[in-house]
């Protein structure tokens, strides 16, 4: 009898671990789609290193919720990126180290169960920047886009923007472009590779465009109840607006996640 109790016990503890890390492999997926139906609260953190003469660091760390909201035939997202900058003083001054401008993007998206899922809306600036080197300090407005594909093992797509400034409309500012790449592994490990691709259409020829190419590794844990997203990447910066800049980047994010019960 107490063999088989043992073995009840052990049989629903191996159940319970399996539905766990089922779980966490079901979370993993949702991590990395920006158009997933749960709240997310993300902390970004992106460091170039050896910028200038100086071989100094530039340090962003954003903070991203997202918000979604769902209708009968349609879901909302609401994504704000909020960043807290320490900017390099290229001459050799003194960082700047404060808030930059907030964006705040809000996508339109059907409700409707596919692999392929999209979303559509205005992009919106706020001039929340407190010192002119950590933002641009003017209202922007643009349109914004995104699209996700998803199967068994890869989630990818793309998200993008392009902000006008509200002072000329006619002038294109600048331009973000965020390919996503991710594949799944066993135990809730994935691959992940998404660069944040920026255009500035007001500097010369040549020097418009920041590319970074590389990729990271990533992890979601369960602590408690709380689902909590990790990953680390570094990336190579192949094209640069300004020929000072530093080629590489890391960036470190924690994601706590809010799946809907």
């Amino acid at each position: 009898m107490k063999i088989l109790s043992f073995l009840i016990l052990a049989y629903a503890l191996n159940l319970n671990s399996y539905a766990q890390e089922t779980n966490k492999a079901e979370l993993a997926k949702e991590a990395q789609n920006p158009l997933a139906n749960m709240i997310t609260i993300p902390f970004q953190n992106n460091t170039t290193y050896r910028i200038g003469d100086n071989n100094s660091i530039q340090n962003i760390v954003n903070f991203q919720p997202v918000i979604p909201l769902s209708f009968e035939k349609l879901r909302v997202y609401t994504r704000f990126v909020i960043p807290f900058v320490s900017e390099p003083d290229l001459a050799g001054g003194d960082n700047k180290s404060g808030i930059g401008d907030m964006n705040m993007t809000v996508f339109f998206s059907p409700h409707k169960e596919s692999d392929i899922t999209w979303g559509f809306g205005p992009v919106l600036q706020f001039p929340t920047a407190t010192d002119s080197k950590l933002g641009s300090q003017e209202f922007g407005i643009g349109p914004a886009f995104v699209i996700t594909a998803t199967d068994e093992k890869w989630v990818y797509g793309l998200l993008v923007n392009n902000i006008w400034t509200l002072d000329d409309l006619r002038t294109e500012k600048k331009m973000l472009l965020q390919p996503f790449v991710n594949y799944y592994l066993p135990r809730a490990w994935y691959l992940v590779s998404s660069p944040i691709w920026q255009a500035n259409w007001h500097a010369s020829e040549g020097n418009q465009w920041l590319m970074p190419l590389g990729a990271g590794l990533g992890k979601v844990f369960i602590i408690g109840k709380m689902p909590i997203n990790v990953n680390v990447h570094a990336y190579y910066n192949v094209q640069m607006q300004d020929p000072n800049w530093g080629r590489w980047q890391s960036r470190f994010q924690l994601q706590f996640m809010f799946p809907k019960k």
